[in-house]
């Protein structure tokens, strides 16, 4: 029998919907073994106040997960200042560093086979004097790599971006040669180890409109985008573009490639989010452990009320297990740690 993957789940921002989508998990029986990593009494208030009846199992590394209907593994963490849903609270900020923390250095030492993230609040987080610009971010310095690569998926289709947070104005400065080749090599290799894909095929968008026609409507392709792409093809990777990013996103391209990838924020995933929100996933690559996480927010205006769509976790679940099984085979057949 193949031995089960583990994750965890961290049940981010206190007040937000992260819980309740937690507490969903356990209305049916379920194949994935899921640790719930959060404060036992948040996860009983919201479900107190939500009126359910699921039996909060605690766990320790190397106890039995639950999976049957009704009961939920819960790694208890301490810390919490306020359950109230609805509004937040700083002083629950480090609390949410800590399961974030925890988490992630179960994955490091081999307790978990990944993690899956809830929504967290960046503002209440920094409003508490803490310095933090996303998961993403917090997971990168903890893991000490020099470059991760957000990507987002759906059944169809997958769009990593070379940068990420950033205003617009800043854009084409950030769009190196280096950044590329760094975002371009952990796509590929990442496509890979957890997605089973021996040779990725991916597509690249010019950053300016029609891919700057020319020289035309902008230099980047000319000077620096193409170039490096010729680079990179000199390794192995198997690149079209750069494309016009208002033609990319078309079954003509798509139906031949495994992923996209967009200069920027805006230009890949108002296209995904369109096609899959809400069953959507978010994933980090280029780090040494898998994490996925849901598409949405912290939704404070729905927190207790019930009527959170557990559509995405459910997604970003079943994705993380996948990756995660993709990994150990992986390693068994290069002979690398899994």
């Amino acid at each position: 029998m193949t031995e089960p993957v583990t994750l965890a789940l961290t049940a981010g921002e206190p007040a937000g919907i992260g819980p309740e989508l937690c507490l969903q998990l356990a209305t049916e029986e379920r194949a994935q073994h899921v640790v719930v990593v959060a404060s036992r009494e948040l996860m009983e208030a919201r479900q107190a106040l939500m009126g359910l009846h699921v039996k909060l199992q605690p766990w320790q590394p190397g106890e039995a997960v639950a999976t049957v209907a009704g009961e939920l593994s819960v790694l208890d963490v301490p810390g919490i200042a306020d359950t109230t849903a609805g509004m937040t609270h700083t002083g629950n900020s480090q609390y949410v560093l800590d399961t974030l923390n925890i988490a992630a250095r179960g994955c490091l030492d081999g307790t978990f086979d990944g993690m899956v993230t809830a929504p967290v609040h960046k503002g209440v987080i920094n409003e508490a004097g803490i310095a933090f610009s996303g998961h993403t971010e917090f997971l990168q310095e903890l893991c000490g790599v020099e470059r991760v690569v957000m990507m987002l998926a759906t059944e169809e289709l997958r769009v990593a971006l070379v940068t990420t947070h950033l205003p617009l104005k800043d854009v084409p400065a950030a769009i190196t040669p280096e950044r590329i080749r760094q975002v371009t090599r952990i796509l590929n290799q990442d496509l890979k180890t957890y997605f089973g894909i021996r040779h990725p095929r991916i597509l690249v968008a010019g950053l300016n409109p029609h891919a700057g026609e020319g020289g035309h409507l902008g230099r980047e392709e000319i000077e620096v985008i193409e170039p490096t792409l010729d680079q990179l093809r000199q390794e192995g990777i198997t690149l079209t573009g750069p494309l016009p990013a208002d033609t990319l996103f078309t079954p003509h391209w798509l139906d031949d490639a495994d992923a996209a990838l967009a200069m920027y924020h805006d230009q890949g995933l108002p296209v995904l989010k369109f096609q899959g929100f809400g069953r959507a996933v978010n994933i980090t690559l280029g780090l040494p452990i898998v994490r996925t996480s849901v598409d949405h927010g912290t939704a404070l205006d729905l927190a207790g009320t019930g009527r959170a769509d557990a559509g995405s976790l459910h997604t970003a679940i079943r994705v993380g297990e996948q990756m995660a099984r993709y990994r150990r085979e992986h390693a068994q057949q290069t002979g690398t740690p899994s």
